[in-house]
């Protein structure tokens, strides 16, 4: 195993928190001439893959891009595949993940999803919550214009209810009411299956965070090329917008 990141700024160091967009499993099943949800499908045995990767890296934190709030446009049917795929795995994977250590956490707006998801989503969260080797985000329903958005209401909130001055809004005060507050921004956001853009997926927290974009489509993708992607990262320089002692 890799060891720990010791300096953000230090070649060769892993990253603490890896951030997913996890794009081509629409492209990957039609290319094989296989209905879409046999893209999710084999995409999920590639999140396994991908979080014992991160496990075996040493990496702390890993966010995947599960479900946008813009993926709320698609069919009803792929919906539904998505959604009856996240809980097959949710009642069926989960053992396996809270014995390897790994916490679950959700972000975005699950609430928007029926209830009996909610409620599995909610368990899933309790049972792992004091698990340590690597916490594993889903952003479902999430977008990143919208989280940004509601840490503003909450700011403005309390400057209405005069328990925060105008002037107390930092950059801090802002991280601080975004849903990831109690993480560490990305050190590596990957992209698959050739896309080179953000979509909407952690904006803010991204600001610094070093970009990797890959040809692969996401259910070809594995341990060889999460760790390529980690060697990508190993060999930059993070600055900061400073200059290299």
């Amino acid at each position: 195993m890799a060891a720990p990141l010791s300096s953000h700024g230090e070649r060769g160091a892993v990253p603490v928190h890896v951030a997913m967009i996890m794009d081509g499993n629409g492209r990957w099943a039609r290319s094989r001439s296989l209905p879409v949800v046999a893209g999710h499908r084999k995409g999920a045995e590639s999140v396994q893959d991908c979080v014992k990767s991160a496990i075996r890296q040493g990496v702390r934190y890993l966010t995947l891009y599960a479900f946008s709030s813009e993926n709320w446009r698609r069919s009803a049917e792929e919906i539904g595949d998505l959604t009856s795929l996240l809980r097959f795995y949710l009642r069926h994977k989960l053992n396996e993940l809270h014995e390897q250590g790994v916490r679950l956490r959700v972000i975005g707006e699950p609430e928007r999803f029926e209830g009996a998801l909610r409620e599995e989503l909610r368990r899933a969260e309790a049972k792992t919550i004091n698990n340590k080797t690597l916490t594993l985000t889903l952003a479902l329903s999430y977008g990143g214009r919208a989280d940004i958005a509601q840490a503003a209401r909450r700011l403005a909130e309390q400057v209405a209810n005069g328990e925060l001055a105008s002037s107390e809004i930092t950059e801090e005060r802002l991280a601080g009411a975004l849903q990831t507050s109690d993480m560490p921004d990305p050190d590596l956001v990957i992209r698959t299956s050739g896309e080179c853009r953000l979509s909407n997926f952690l904006l803010w927290q991204s600001a610094y965070a070093e970009l990797v974009f890959m040809d692969v489509l996401w259910p070809d993708f594995g341990e060889a090329e999460f760790v390529q992607a980690l060697s990508h990262f190993a060999g930059r320089q993070r600055r900061f917008g400073g200059r290299p002692v």
